[in-house]
């Protein structure tokens, strides 16, 4: 069965693209780096002390051949990217900002921010909000975009019988609890996403444990209001709600269950979820119970590629996150 990063690897390869790790010392990130490396999927540089780093490769008897090694209190990058990051920030203290240049996550931004690297990926060893909150203040947003929301890639293995299927999940890793102009805006860039990851057309499910008015209760409304807010503002995306999930997966459901759909309703295969809990319970359900990868969570909104890992990460899951955040960029 073909691997869920094998349609991205001639790309990522192609483009060869350099992506800094913060997590220089972390085993998996040492021998996905080494994996990438050799494959000729991306080059690496690794944040941590020398020694330390060297230390990690002679424990897994690995040649470091090829990556870059970078020393943070002696790189003479650091001044340069102090003032990226106070151009970014003019308000910061400029003795706060020579404090947060040393810490890995945000001389990693500063070097995405600067041009220094093409992408970032973090997370195996820091919590997400830490990723987030360095990432904010050194790469930033894209302009026009007013919300950072996250997708996992999840790939199925026998989705219903019927063999491999891919799907998008969103948001399960930044917004707790969006409101209805939030959710419509992670569903549309979803949406868009897809376009670039699926092999076949974005079909947009925003969940809820209603059903096109089966319950009634304020958080029913808020997905309703969303689904609203993005038919008008992209009116060329196919997508519905509030859904359940049976009735956005299932075909012989959404028969039963809801009229029309546009074309959504059981063959959904980009599911928004309406708030955190939901979200991150969700992906981890269908990954652990139901034996599917999980690849990310991406972020999409910041300005430069940034990817966050979760803790619990194998070393296939970086080399997968870094193969599609390149072919992706």
């Amino acid at each position: 069965m073909q691997s869920i990063v094998e349609p991205f690897t001639q790309r990522a390869a192609a483009r060869n693209g350099l992506i800094v790790y913060p997590e220089g010392t972390d085993v998996r990130i040492v021998q996905a780096a080494v994996k990438l490396q050799k494959s000729g999927l991306s080059r690496a540089v690794l944040l941590g002390k020398p020694s330390a780093v060297a230390a990690v490769f002679d424990n897994l008897k690995l040649s470091s051949e090829g990556i870059d090694i970078l020393d943070i209190e002696t790189s003479p990058e650091l001044p340069g990217l102090q003032q990226k990051l106070l151009q970014k920030k003019p308000d910061m203290d400029p003795e706060k900002a020579a404090s947060m240049v040393r810490d890995p996550l945000y001389f990693g931004g500063a070097m995405v921010a600067s041009g220094q690297a093409d992408a970032m990926i973090a997370g195996a060893a820091n919590a997400t909000g830490k990723v987030i909150s360095a990432s904010l203040r050194t790469v930033g947003l894209t302009p026009g975009t007013r919300r950072l929301s996250s997708y996992f890639l999840m790939s199925v293995p026998n989705h219903r019988g019927g063999g491999r299927k891919d799907f998008l999940f969103a948001d399960c890793a930044v917004n707790i609890d969006p409101p209805a102009e939030d959710l419509a805006e992670i569903a549309m860039a979803t949406g868009r996403t897809a376009a670039k990851l699926l092999s076949e057309p974005a079909k947009i499910a925003l969940l809820s444990f209603s059903t096109k008015g089966s319950a009634a209760h304020d958080s029913v409304t808020k997905v309703t209001d969303a689904l609203a807010i993005a038919r008008e503002q992209a009116p060329d995306l196919a997508i519905e709600g509030e859904l359940q999930v049976d009735a956005a997966l299932v075909p012989s459901v959404a028969e039963r269950k809801v009229t029309g759909g546009a074309g959504v309703a059981g063959d959904a295969n980009v599911l928004v979820f309406p708030d955190l809990n939901s979200g991150n319970i969700g992906y981890k359900l269908v990954q652990y119970m139901g034996n599917a990868d999980a690849i990310g969570p991406f972020f999409q909104g910041f300005d430069k590629p940034v990817c966050d890992l979760s803790r619990g990460c194998s070393v296939d899951d970086v080399v997968s996150a870094a193969v599609i955040l390149m072919a992706t960029a």
